[in-house]
């Protein structure tokens, strides 16, 4: 396996974003290792709050939230996922799959990191690869929240928008990760922080993972990860700890993606749904402090 590494100038000064990296050596899944970024703010000895990221963004996009959840007195954990941020970067798109990310993170969070008593938070991707760790060990998830994202089992026709999202991700000559978040958003970004999203992305070759991660998603229920997924939804059906859907009211890929939850899982039958006013997919950019208020009362009130 070929590893990319953006090179550590890429990083600097960058627009809202003043934390201190931190790396482990994970195992690359082919008898190699590959270097994971993660943030680490806040108490060392509190409760951690997880923060996973998705397509295509990276760590950046929880920049608006980690203060204020850390100034509420609680450990913020904020990976970067392999393939992003400043995490290694293998360099085909056939390197990656659902179920080594899956695996990727687990070794970062549970082995590495030895995470307990974890606050999950997780959005599009992040909420794919977290709610597969949250079913793989819930007894280390404290409490779970998720806001544009789903667990899909193929079961379902996807969009034909979607099939085309999938399409272009893979095969587009152009491929602009700072453009394409700026476009999941209600907020228009000022330059400096669309080239923020493109600083781990020096050129194209180091874009395999954001490239493939949409050909993952199990559009058909014979999809490698489709059964995986399908018994995740039976961890969760039995899943009665605090668990908290958070959507925005103008994302067009999610809209309705939180009704299974509520309807299934049972620690969500409680607790008061919020629906985040005035975003759109990257609700963390459009809504960041606001959203971070939420996930401070969940734990409070929990």
């Amino acid at each position: 396996m070929k590893i990319l590494r953006t090179p550590d100038e890429c990083f600097t000064d960058l627009a809202g974003y003043e934390f201190e990296p931190h790396y482990v050596e994970i195992s690359d899944g082919e008898g190699g290792t590959l270097r994971a970024h993660y943030l680490d703010e806040g108490p060392s000895d509190a409760d951690p709050v997880l923060l996973l990221h998705g397509e295509p963004s990276w760590a950046y996009l929880y920049r608006h939230m980690i203060r204020p959840i850390a100034e509420a007195g609680h450990r913020v954990i904020v990976p970067d996922q392999i393939g992003f941020g400043r995490s290694d970067k293998p360099a085909e798109q056939s390197d990656y799959s659902y179920a080594r990310h899956v695996t990727w993170m687990s070794s970062l969070i549970f082995d590495a990191l030895d995470l307990r008593d974890v606050t999950f938070f997780g959005q599009d991707w992040g909420g794919l690869i977290g709610l597969r760790l949250v079913t793989a060990q819930p007894d280390r998830f404290a409490r779970v929240a998720i806001a544009n994202t789903g667990l899909p089992t193929g079961d379902r026709q996807p969009s034909e928008a979607f099939m085309n999202w999938q399409k272009f991700a893979r095969e587009s000559p152009v491929f602009p990760i700072g453009d394409i978040v700026n476009g999941g958003c209600l907020t228009e970004f000022p330059a400096d922080v669309i080239a923020a999203y493109d600083a781990p992305f020096p050129d194209d070759s180091y874009k395999a993972g954001a490239r493939a991660w949409p050909s993952h998603v199990c559009t058909s229920p014979d999809d490698p990860e489709a059964q995986p997924n399908r018994d995740a939804w039976g961890v969760l059906a039995q899943f009665d700890k605090p668990f908290l859907c958070c959507f925005s009211d103008s994302d067009p890929v999610t809209a309705g993606a939180d009704k299974p939850f509520r309807r299934m899982v049972p620690g969500a039958q409680s607790q008061a749904h919020v629906t985040v006013e005035g975003a759109s997919h990257f609700l963390q950019e459009d809504k960041g402090p606001e959203l971070a208020q939420v996930l401070i009362e969940f734990i409070s009130a929990n």
